[in-house]
């Protein structure tokens, strides 16, 4: 069994909420659920599975603690680790929906993770997300403002896609 470690960023939350949810659905316990602003990087190294987490801020930005902790999370070669990736957004920010889920794709890129679990926004009204590369959702979008009576659906349809990398 691969073990599992969740990292979120979290201003309001919002997004630790929703990485408590995954992390009971996956049978996570909550020792290896971590808040990234009091966790070092270095502690992605002994997970086989990362779930990362973060919302969409301002014009678009990554939470600042999960930005933060991807700066120095790029450092690391992570080629036998695989990466699902969640974030919060608000679909009414209409060129920046979940621009955090493509944030943390593209910060991690260059350490070389399997990248798995890309999800589709149905349901969601936007012109642009950094989330969408080349065509493909990249992870798990969740709008809790306007739509929050989807999220367990969509939690629990992403995490049975993890399920089958297990």
């Amino acid at each position: 069994m691969k073990k599992i470690g969740i990292f979120y960023g979290s201003t309001t939350g919002t997004t630790a909420n929703v990485a408590k949810q995954i992390a009971d659905q996956l049978g996570v316990d909550s020792a290896n659920i971590h808040d990234v602003s009091e966790t070092a990087p270095s502690a992605l190294g002994d997970y086989d599975l990362i779930i990362l987490g973060a919302s969409t801020w301002g014009d678009g930005d990554l939470q600042a603690d999960m930005a933060t902790f991807l700066d120095g999370a790029q450092a690391l070669d992570l080629r036998d680790k695989e990466v699902a990736i969640f974030g919060c957004g608000d679909d009414n920010m209409a060129d920046t929906f979940c621009n955090a889920v493509g944030e943390i794709y593209h910060k991690l890129h260059n350490a070389h993770p399997m990248f798995i679990a890309p999800f589709n926004n149905n349901g969601y009204t936007y012109r642009h997300s950094d989330a969408d590369v080349e065509g493909m959702i990249v992870g798990l979008c969740l709008d809790e403002t306007n739509h929050p009576d989807e999220t367990p659906a969509r939690i629990k349809a992403w995490v049975e896609e993890i399920k089958k990398e297990l």
